[in-house]
């Protein structure tokens, strides 16, 4: 099945996973396809315009993987700008909003999960296997989203 997945990831140490997917998709050999839906670089310094990207691109998605490395809950240095700890937090609340289904993918068991995903309707793979991350993004459920006091989203 062919998910549009937004891939969220330390870039600076896990962007090989994100490429691998990639790899995986391109490769016959594999089951593993899906429509990246996961912003490039951004060549920017302007927090807010990276914000927009980002959100636009998670809007584009209908799920969201989160890859879960060593620092994938460590606090950024614009975490003030940010809104919140990290890039990954804010990518994750941004799906939360949004109703994105979240498929999440622990690099390592030990590794500190990010906050935003505590609470938060996932389903999860315990390795980075071509056979777990199909199956959490098969599985990832769908969110429940609050109703506001007219009964509209």
């Amino acid at each position: 099945m062919l998910h549009k997945v937004f891939v969220s990831f330390d870039y600076t140490d896990d962007r090989r996973y994100r490429h691998l997917l990639q790899a995986w998709h391109e490769n016959p050999k594999f089951q593993f396809v899906f429509d990246d839906a996961t912003s490039g670089e951004i060549n920017s310094i302007n927090v807010g315009r990276i914000k927009a990207a980002l959100t636009l691109k998670i809007k584009e998605a209908t799920h969201i993987l989160v890859i879960v490395g060593e620092n994938a809950n460590t606090p950024h240095r614009n975490r003030g700008l940010i809104g919140h700890k990290n890039w990954i937090n804010f990518e994750i609340n941004q799906a939360k909003k949004l109703g994105k289904r979240i498929a999440v993918v622990k690099l390592d068991r030990t590794y500190e999960s990010p906050d935003e995903l505590s609470g938060a309707r996932v389903s999860w793979a315990f390795s980075f296997t071509e056979q777990n991350i199909v199956k959490a993004l098969n599985e990832a459920p769908y969110p429940v989203l609050p109703f506001n006091r007219y009964g509209q989203f």
